[in-house]
């Protein structure tokens, strides 16, 4: 954990320094106002007892939906809106997904770590509007990168003044319909010199796996979570619904919102007993 010197990158009020993973836990999308302040609220109240370092999540708009007929979101204004009120009464940061420039300028009004989309990572003009917003962005690794790929999306940023940043591995394509977690690609990475999060959830993914929808297999996302602890990371992505059967969208990759708490609580133990290898 402690081979390499990297910055520290600030998220809001959350400092991701190494001392611990910080967590990004929400669902994968806004269902309704309801839906999002009952998880928002039950995970606040989690990280609470627990003492969780932690950043909220949740999607405004699934712009990158299999079939023309799934559920996308409540849009960039209100959802962006929403998240900022969740975030200020939990007094937590929030991060959201953005698709344009122009979703980017919007969202950093009211969103504290906006995050690029693997299948945008390349985006020039998304990525440097981004960064020239002044809050801290998370890029995840496109499924088709190699780890050491992302130093030129980190020099579109650094060119534009924005040095709080980080890297979010989310597996790598492997045949039709299926992903790779490679855990070396973290140390890569992290040997390149940034801060780098584990996607735990969407590294179990079957991309269009069912057709007309992503399928995946969300039982050995707490596995990948465990890995990715062990090997190094500085932060664990993970997608959470109180019951992923019923989920609007990715429900087969997301972990029950039961389940939560023993899962980090691991991850925890974990970091404690390989931090100080170097």
């Amino acid at each position: 954990m402690g081979t390499f010197s990297l910055p520290v990158v600030k998220i809001g009020s959350v400092s991701m320094d190494g001392t611990e993973p910080v967590l990004i836990l929400g669902p994968c999308v806004i269902e309704s106002e309801e839906f999002i302040w009952d998880v928002a609220e039950k995970l606040g109240a989690m990280a609470t007892q627990h003492g969780w370092r932690w950043i909220f999540k949740a999607s405004y708009d699934k712009a990158n939906r299999s079939a023309i007929s799934s559920y996308r979101g409540l849009g960039c204004e209100d959802g962006c809106k929403l998240l900022a009120k969740i975030g200020a009464k939990l007094g937590v940061p929030v991060t959201t997904d953005i698709h344009t420039a122009e979703e980017a300028k919007l969202a950093a009004e009211h969103i504290d770590l906006l995050q690029i989309p693997a299948f945008l990572c390349r985006q020039t003009d998304l990525i440097v509007a981004a960064g020239e917003t002044g809050r801290t962005v998370n890029v995840k690794k496109g499924q088709f990168l190699a780890p050491w790929d992302v130093r030129n999306i980190a020099d579109k940023l650094v060119s534009v003044g924005c040095q709080n940043f980080m890297f979010t591995e989310r597996g790598t394509t492997f045949g039709y319909n299926n992903l790779v977690a490679d855990m070396r690609s973290l140390y890569w990475m992290r040997e390149l010199g940034y801060r780098v999060v584990m996607d735990a959830t969407h590294s179990v993914q079957r991309p269009g796996g069912l057709g007309t929808a992503t399928g995946g297999d969300g039982k050995l996302a707490p596995v990948l979570a465990r890995a990715a602890v062990a090997t190094g990371c500085d932060g664990v992505f993970m997608e959470t619904h109180p019951d992923p059967a019923k989920a609007f969208s990715d429900g087969p990759n997301q972990i029950p919102l039961s389940q939560i708490a023993s899962v980090v609580e691991t991850l925890r133990k974990i970091h404690g007993l390989v931090r100080d290898i170097t």
